[in-house]
């Protein structure tokens, strides 16, 4: 073992998206942020580099990474600019699922395409009245002979514009509550598949967002991915995956804030001084230190119980809830440092501050996130 417990093989991965993210991502950040541009180039580019499908077996077209290694991935790609981290971390999500749950035709048709960057994929499950409460979820699947026939509407789905296949989260069973749940692969050129808009939003602009409506959508017996009646089961059971990933990359917008910050702190001159010199500023750089740095042990610390076989729900939520909540705190803090031009579009610090706050929200909001680790703990 090496720097900080991470071994060889953590290190190369890390420094091989380091040198990516440094060279290739963040050169086109801005660019991508105004014009909320799908890199696609970029996309293949981590394909080829086996930066898609970091824990993903290497039979199966993966890099056969751990957690630990998934996690080093994400922060330094969010470094570059974490909207192409956050499609990193899709690929990991959907990738795990077909890997340990997809037929070797599924794992064929959607797996290693995908993780060629050949394949676009989306993760279909949040719907109007179904986002932390999917309870709530109204999407159906009924059989209609040896096939499903799918009806239902999804909302705020990564990559909906831009997909050729969608994971559906639906009902088989509405009867049954969460055991009535599964997952269908969809193509999205299927008849009765529409898109809807494409949303605009306020920070990681470059990862497209829409809605999926399905009328009518008829589909074969073995689009069912892993058994019927257990996808609720099998989205949970990749959620402190997911958790630690977007910790990670909240991790990685808090460093590239805190860099910045250092970088103009000592240039910027006030009074007759550079601002590094000023009490004010030196504490909320020393602040920012102290959270990057106490959020990375604690994203690493649920990766490795993970990693060891364990379950890290606790821990998981602990990272993501406390990554997330300083990145949006600390990159303010950063928009403060840089004055009115962190106020300025085009200057990188404005733009991590609207890219932090989304990792608070998604894959479960740290309200949510609070209530997984009250239970847990009263439990």
């Amino acid at each position: 073992m090496t720097e900080a417990g991470l071994s060889e093989t953590h290190l190369a991965l890390r420094d091989a998206a380091r040198r990516f993210a440094e060279g290739e991502i963040a050169p086109l950040a801005a660019e991508l942020d105004e014009t909320e541009r799908y890199p696609a180039e970029l996309y293949r580019e981590l394909a080829a580099l086996g930066l898609f499908g970091i824990t993903v077996p290497e039979p199966l077209g993966g890099a056969g990474g751990d957690a630990l290694a998934y996690a080093l991935v994400m922060e330094e790609i969010s470094r570059g600019y974490a909207s192409v981290a956050d499609q990193v971390g899709l690929v990991e999500l959907l990738g795990t699922l077909l890997s340990q749950h997809g037929t070797p035709a599924q794992q064929d048709a959607y797996l290693r395409p995908l993780l060629r960057a050949e394949r676009r994929c989306a993760y279909a499950l949040t719907e109007a009245e179904a986002g932390s409460d999917l309870a709530g979820l109204k999407t159906t699947a009924r059989r209609d002979g040896e096939g499903w026939v799918l009806d239902g509407a999804k909302l705020w789905i990564h990559n909906a514009p831009v997909a050729d296949f969608a994971a559906v989260l639906c009902r088989t069973d509405p009867a049954a509550g969460h055991r009535g749940m599964s997952i269908l692969l969809v193509d999205l050129d299927r008849p009765g598949v529409t898109r809807d808009r494409k949303e605009h939003k306020m920070g990681q602009r470059a990862s497209p967002v829409g809605g999926l409506r399905f009328e009518g959508v008829r589909l074969p017996a073995d689009a069912m991915l892993g058994p019927e009646g257990r996808g609720f089961h099998m989205m949970m059971s990749v959620l402190d995956k997911g958790r630690i990933g977007i910790a990670a990359l909240a991790v990685g917008i808090l460093a590239a804030a805190l860099e910045d910050s250092i970088a103009y702190a000592k240039q910027r001159r006030q009074f007759g001084q550079a601002i590094a010199d000023f009490q004010a500023v030196q504490w909320m750089i020393a602040d920012m230190a102290k959270d990057a740095h106490a959020a990375r042990l604690m994203v690493h610390h649920a990766a490795r119980i993970l990693d060891s076989g364990g379950r890290a729900t606790l821990e998981a939520s602990m990272a993501k809830c406390f990554a997330s909540d300083a990145a949006v705190a600390r990159t303010a803090d950063a928009v403060q440092i840089h004055g009115g031009s962190g106020y300025i579009r085009g200057v990188r610090v404005e733009r991590l501050f609207r890219d932090a706050k989304i990792t608070q929200i998604y894959e479960g909001t740290n309200q949510v996130q609070r209530m997984i680790m009250a239970r847990t703990l009263l439990a």
